[in-house]
């Protein structure tokens, strides 16, 4: 069988599941003559996409019950933001994408980049990485696993980003202080910090519900961040208490 691209080939496997009840890496890759690698970083991608569940040697059908209803509203507002914060990676860039709902939107985007290097603190971000197509170069900080922020966090992996220098950070955030910067309920936030010291750009990717948390803890100044990414769900009056504070404002369609 010839070649095909990505998309193609992830969607016969998923027709080619369906039909059979599972599929095996070694079948897979004689069907479309490409290798064992290029199968598993598929069955990888779709499985994070809740597509299937990788077993030994190949995937079986999601179960039903593990398929939970999707929130159309929320994932098209993490979409835009993740493309509009695509938009300003160059290729070749050195990035960090700290762990989180929103920023993990941004790895499917990587794939249009070349040369990129990645670093992250998240498990689940390095493994959709690892699934792309081109894979960046990839690197992990290591450390002391924070179950509450299932990330790396700790004086480790604060040592292995020092090591380092990044042209950009992409980070999110549980709050914002329209005074002071983003908030976090997490306590831990020297790997944070550390992130934003060793980056000439932070962008920083939240939704817009999130402005009106009211939590202690400041994660970055305002003095450090070079941009918010947002939906267009903004009001106008917030938008304009953020240019104020010297923040390049972005709000995704």
């Amino acid at each position: 069988m010839s070649k095909r691209n990505t998309k193609q080939r992830r969607n016969i496997i998923i027709t080619e599941l369906n039909q059979h009840g599972e599929v095996s890496v070694d079948q897979l890759a004689k069907k479309f003559e490409t290798s064992e690698v290029t199968i598993r970083k598929d069955l990888a991608a779709l499985e994070n996409s809740g597509l299937l569940l990788r077993r030994y040697g190949g995937a079986v059908p999601l179960p039903t019950e593990l398929i939970e209803p999707k929130n159309d509203k929320v994932s098209k507002r993490k979409i835009a933001i993740a493309k509009k914060a695509a938009s300003l990676i160059r290729d070749h860039n050195r990035i960090i994408i700290d762990s989180g709902s929103t920023t993990s939107a941004l790895v499917k985007e990587l794939g249009k980049k070349d040369g990129l290097v990645v670093m992250t603190n998240s498990l689940a971000i390095a493994s959709d990485i690892h699934a792309l197509e081109d894979e960046p170069t990839l690197l992990m900080t290591g450390g002391t696993w924070d179950p509450h922020s299932e990330s790396f966090q700790g004086k480790v992996a604060e040592s292995v980003l020092r090591s380092y220098d990044f042209d950009q950070l992409f980070i999110g955030a549980d709050g914002i202080d329209i005074e002071r910067g983003t908030t976090t309920f997490n306590e831990l936030l020297g790997l944070s910090q550390v992130m934003a010291a060793v980056s000439r750009e932070v962008i920083v990717m939240i939704e817009s519900d999130k402005f009106n948390r009211k939590i202690p803890n400041l994660e970055i100044p305002w003095t450090q961040v070079h941009t918010l990414i947002t939906d267009d769900d903004l009001s106008e009056e917030i938008k304009q208490k953020l240019i104020t504070q010297g923040v390049n404002l972005v709000c995704a369609k």
